[in-house]
């Protein structure tokens, strides 16, 4: 289980700069990221490899941060796999909030990250289905 940072952001020119340049000088990666945008404003929810020091330090910048447990589900190089994933999901009755993908830096293979309403079972679901659970992106 991973914890995943979301950030408020204003829908202007250089906010998501403002983002990175604040991880960036507190030497914090980010592995994963996604953006979702309204007129006003946008959330950038992202998988960092210190979660906990890059919501201090986005804080202290002025955003509104929150964290949160999501799932890393490592695919297979073979075919359909976000597919055989979904029917997992499905088959369990398990409902996503949303997903979005990265890649594993050490396995080059590509991950998906997960939100679920309960994010535990769905984690223990998917282990029990033979799925690759990451703990870590730098593993």
């Amino acid at each position: 289980m991973l914890k995943q940072l979301a950030v408020f952001v204003e829908n202007e020119s250089g906010s998501l700069r403002k983002v990175t340049m604040a991880l960036h000088s507190e030497k914090i990666n980010i592995y994963a990221s996604a953006s979702f945008d309204t007129p006003e404003f946008g959330i950038l929810r992202m998988v960092v490899d210190k979660p906990e020091k890059a919501k201090e330090a986005l804080t202290r910048q002025g955003f509104v941060t929150k964290l949160c447990e999501v799932i890393a589900v490592q695919l297979s190089d073979e075919e359909g796999g976000m597919d055989s994933l979904l029917e997992a999901l499905y088959e369990s009755n398990v409902s996503i909030n949303y997903t979005y993908s990265s890649f594993g830096r050490m396995s080059k293979l590509p991950a998906i990250i997960l939100h679920a309403d309960e994010v535990f079972e769905t984690e223990n679901v998917l282990r029990s289905k033979g799925f690759t659970c990451m703990d870590s992106f730098s593993e």
